[in-house]
């Protein structure tokens, strides 16, 4: 390995999942490169130990991309001392894995996992656009078309405005294709029409399908549909 700037390191170490994420790491104090605090611009050189609030880590071998059916009920942080049961106890331990964005705890269907830093980047920031396709009950049950265009025009929320690149509807509510995954941002846009979700279930994200996996099982996403998935993110397909 030739030397690399810090910030890349761990984010193919699988602890930070973008540079500004690693910068903050930094800043905190809680990296050392041999013992030593760690500065922003340093570097990574062959035999170096990286720490991370003094555990070592380093770049995973393999890159591994799980899709799960999360539940619901059950929560996508790793730590939560108020959560009956969190996503990790569903999959293998791989060091490094995190989650592609976030379910919350309501939600079910699709979530793809991940110790690839560059690659949860890619599909998480809206600069990005890539998809995710929401299949949508609600309270009023069916939304109707000029609710749709509502929605694919744009709805203001308390965090800025929002708006759907596909909506259609579907028998007892709609689906919605966003390009971002703000905080409930399906379900606050649904909201602000007067149609509130009673069940929210992804069921795509870019080119990886939920389809027939059951709720709480998982797989891993492999060959061409790893290709098609690393393809939509803008990168390349690390060596396995």
């Amino acid at each position: 390995m030739e030397a690399i700037r810090l910030q890349k390191y761990l984010a193919q170490a699988g602890v930070a999942s973008s540079r500004r994420k690693a910068e903050a790491l930094i800043r905190a104090g809680r990296v050392t490169i041999n013992g030593q605090v760690a500065a922003l611009g340093a570097k990574v050189t062959p035999g170096d130990e990286v720490c991370v609030d003094g555990r070592p880590v380093a770049p995973t071998a393999r890159r591994v991309v799980l899709a799960l059916h999360k539940p619901p009920g059950v929560t996508t942080t790793r730590r939560d001392r108020f959560a009956e049961r969190t996503v990790f106890e569903l999959v293998p331990a791989i060091p490094g894995l995190h989650t592609v964005g976030r379910l919350d705890r309501d939600s079910e269907g699709l979530l793809l996992l991940t110790n690839d830093g560059r690659l949860t980047q890619r599909l998480t920031h809206p600069r990005y656009g890539v998809p995710k396709v929401y299949r949508v009950w609600t309270a009023k049950g069916e939304v109707p078309p000029f609710i749709l265009k509502r929605l694919e025009k744009g709805v203001r929320l308390e965090d800025g405005p929002a708006r759907a690149l596909k909506a259609r509807p579907k028998v007892g509510g709609c689906v919605l294709t966003l390009a971002e995954g703000r905080k409930r941002e399906v379900r606050r846009m649904l909201r602000a029409v007067g149609y509130p979700v009673v069940r929210l279930l992804r069921v795509k994200i870019g080119p990886i399908r939920l389809g027939g996996l059951k709720p709480g099982a998982w797989r891993e996403i492999e060959g061409e549909e790893l290709e098609g998935l690393y393809r939509a993110a803008g990168l390349s397909v690390p060596p396995r």
